[in-house]
């Protein structure tokens, strides 16, 4: 799918639920003691840190004042 589909699907009302559970069962999943125990790959993390680090950026970001 490409990435501007993707945006307008989590945008959508069932998209929203639809990420919402996949993150719900992500984090349910990762949550068992079995999967904790597991070392996390390396380039995991530094994709996890670069997606962070993104967000954080977005967030200190202004805001638009643009109105729909």
């Amino acid at each position: 799918m490409r990435p501007e589909r993707q945006h307008q699907v989590w945008r959508s009302a069932a998209g929203s639920r639809l990420w919402l559970s996949g993150l719900i069962a992500a984090m349910e999943h990762a949550e068992r003691p079995e999967v904790r125990r597991q070392p996390v790959a390396p380039e995991i993390l530094v994709e996890m840190r670069a997606q962070l680090a993104l967000t954080a950026h977005f967030r200190s970001s202004p805001m638009s004042t643009l109105r729909h």
